[in-house]
């Protein structure tokens, strides 16, 4: 049983860190690289306060905080840059993470952080917290995707040139997803570091940055329930079958690759496709509406 509770623990940790990038690239088209950067922001912040006697849940809040302040310089920095160069500045931005904190010593090194306390209720605890806080930022993207926001961050994912046209401030919103969306994984980060309990600068590299683009990708950009099953399949995957998790990097990067060639949409595409064939005439309806 604390086995099954492990693996699903890890599951929604994931989905909740998906999501959150799924906010960035997903809503507002910015593609980003260097995403684990700030789910190690949020471990190294929680670590070190439940290490100094904090109660695991007054954790949250300075780690979503941090790694979004952290997220607002990045994103302020991001954004004179579109497209592939934006993909390269985040990715600069893993880098420079894993290279401070092997330098730090206070922060564990190249040993990491280790003897990290145990969540209150132990495992079963744990779960509890880290399913309600996943629903819950799920509600909040459900809720922003419909909401006037979600129109906004849709149009700037389109053509934030036009979005500017029409009046829309592409700046204010586009640094407004990014600070939220390094938040979310800032509170993913917290969980994870109680989860595992010893984080170490190569749980949060460039492999793991891969790892969350492809769990958006692979379930549809802009979709939260086909990046939900893709994070939920992905996170699950390398418990059954040993060589993904030996070959992550590989086993990611084709999954990339076959979803952009051949599955652009991803699995939120593919639902709404099998939705439109089962129902043709309310989808013609709804084109000449």
């Amino acid at each position: 049983m604390a086995y099954e509770m492990i693996v699903l623990t890890n599951m929604l940790i994931a989905i909740l860190f998906a999501q959150s990038l799924n906010l960035i690239t997903g809503f507002c088209g910015q593609v980003s690289l260097g995403h684990a950067a700030f789910l190690g922001i949020g471990a190294y912040t929680s670590a070190m306060l439940t290490k100094a006697g904090w109660p695991l849940a007054a954790t949250f809040i300075p780690a979503m905080v941090i790694a979004g302040m952290i997220g607002m310089i990045v994103g302020a920095a991001s954004l004179r840059v579109r497209h592939d160069f934006l993909a390269i500045t985040t990715m600069g931005v893993s880098f420079l993470f894993t290279g401070i904190i092997r330098k730090q010593d206070m922060l564990g090194g190249e040993m990491g952080i280790a003897g990290i306390p145990a969540a209150y209720g132990g495992r079963v605890g744990l779960l509890l917290m880290t399913l309600c806080l996943t629903i819950l930022f799920i509600i909040i993207m459900i809720y922003v995707k419909r909401s006037w926001m979600g129109y906004v961050f849709e149009s700037i994912a389109e053509d934030e040139d036009t979005a500017g046209v029409l009046g829309i401030d592409v700046r204010r919103f586009k640094l407004f997803a990014f600070v939220l969306g390094t938040a979310g994984a800032g509170l993913a980060g917290a969980l994870y570091a109680h989860q595992v309990r010893f984080i170490g600068p190569d749980s949060f590299g460039f492999v793991e940055s891969v790892t969350v683009l492809s769990m958006v990708i692979v379930g549809g950009i802009g979709s939260i329930w086909g990046v939900t099953i893709a994070a939920a399949l992905l996170s699950v995957m390398p418990q059954f079958f040993q060589v993904i998790d030996d070959y992550k990097l590989l086993v990611y990067g084709m999954l990339l690759f076959f979803a952009m060639r051949f599955m652009p949409d991803g699995l939120g595409g593919l639902a709404k496709r099998f939705r439109q064939n089962r129902n043709p005439d309310s989808s013609s309806e709804r084109s000449q509406a």
